[in-house]
């Protein structure tokens, strides 16, 4: 208990606090992260303490309540928490041990621990091998995705039910809020219609933007949403577009490989055929690279082709280049990684997609975005610090027949 005492010491915390005005960026940085590391052990500490009490009161309703009051959450909250605890220190002791070495911080560690619930032990130890190597300094949103999709790929069937499930668990919502004000949500819709459902209210309020309109588009997206929920007439009539990648072998049912819908991340291929095969679906036919999983080309046999760099692009990116940035990349900016004005050309192997934030932050001073021949994007931060992107290829690697695969 001392080593816990020391840390929460005043008089250590006002030593670490004198050299901080004598930081330069670079050391800043470096501090930031060494400080997340600590927490990211101390969070393991309290996992593994919430798991005592919870076997100590075998499992007790009130458990959840007693760690809301000690930890000052609130009941959903520690209730995860305590879910959490019971499922890293039994069926997800790599995922923890990810935190005692202060490359996962405790809200990543509870994306795992979620998207494991439903599956066996056996299943869930698994999928904490896979990912072991995948998501140590991964921001949740990845860890999320990738959780999910080593989860859909252990158990096929299971997640095709629990699709399911939830997608029957659909709901409307009403919040009132404050001062006049209250809010509107579709919970648990199905993907594919809430994701298409956004971009329509998306296009329709960046038309509206011109140069008189002053509201934000924040502001225009939510209007747009009320005047079409009303009956009016919003934008123009055209439906919106929205990524799923499945190979030809699931499409087909031929086998359950796990698909993937751009800003989503993993969908069971089940639920994947079933969107892929609806009446307004318009089929694409990709090449892509064997050994790398990554886009050659946008094939041109396909339902109402609409050839163009812009949209070779788009389909393979999916996203927005930022690492840890979802946004589709349907909704992003087309942009050079090399400014047009220094040199930059509009070609493949220099277009990439940002989201608009993105797109501005690129345009800040002491930001470089450098694009590889094989697509991985490195962005270097003002401080010097690299990170890197590559587009997720379509499928995993699949070597020649007379060679082992990956794994």
């Amino acid at each position: 208990m001392a080593l816990l005492e020391n840390l929460t010491d005043p008089a250590v915390l006002a030593s670490v606090n004198d050299v901080m005005d004598s930081l330069d960026d670079n050391d800043s940085v470096a501090v930031a992260q060494a400080a997340s590391a600590g927490i990211a052990r101390l969070e393991a500490i309290r996992f593994r303490a919430v798991a005592r009490l919870n076997r100590h009161r075998e499992g007790a309703r009130s458990v959840t309540q007693e760690v809301a009051l000690a930890l000052s959450v609130m009941d959903n909250h520690a209730g995860a928490v305590v879910a959490a605890a019971d499922a890293l220190t039994t069926r997800l002791p790599r995922t923890l041990g990810l935190m005692d070495a202060g490359k996962l911080g405790g809200f990543g560690a509870m994306k795992v621990a979620a998207a494991t619930a439903w599956l066996s032990d056996d299943d869930a130890r698994a999928v904490d091998a896979v990912l072991e190597d995948r998501i140590a300094d991964k921001n949740p949103g990845q860890i999320r995705k990738a959780a999910n999709h080593a989860a859909n790929t252990i158990d096929p069937d299971g997640a095709a039910r629990r699709a399911e499930g939830h997608r029957n668990g659909r709901r409307l919502s009403l919040r009132h809020g404050e001062t006049g004000v209250a809010s509107i949500e579709v919970e648990d819709a199905p993907v594919e219609k809430a994701a298409a459902a956004y971009q329509r209210i998306d296009r329709d309020a960046r038309a509206l933007k011109t140069g008189d309109e002053t509201r934000t588009l924040d502001q225009l997206r939510a209007d747009v949403a009320l005047d079409l929920l009303l009956g009016g007439q919003g934008g123009g009539g055209e439906r919106s577009e929205v990524f799923l990648y499945l190979d030809l072998f699931t499409y087909l049912g031929l086998n359950d490989e796990p698909a993937e819908l751009a800003g989503h991340g993993s969908v069971p291929a089940g639920l994947a055929r079933r969107i892929a095969s609806g009446s307004d679906t318009v089929l694409r036919r990709i090449i892509t690279d064997p050994l790398s999983g990554q886009v050659l080309d946008l094939g041109r046999d396909r339902y109402r082709p609409t050839a163009g760099l812009d949209e070779f692009v788009r389909v393979r990116d999916r996203e927005c280049r930022r690492p840890g940035c979802h946004r589709p990349a349907q909704t992003c900016d087309l942009d050079h990684s090399l400014p047009w004005q220094h040199g930059g050309h509009t070609a493949d192997t220099e277009l990439i997609d940002l989201c608009r934030r993105d797109h501005r932050l690129k345009d800040e001073p002491g930001w470089t975005y450098q694009l590889a021949s094989d697509g991985t994007l490195t962005i270097t931060t003002p401080t010097g610090h690299t990170h890197t992107s590559t587009p997720p290829p379509l499928h995993p690697p699949r070597p020649p027949a007379d060679q082992p695969p990956p794994f």
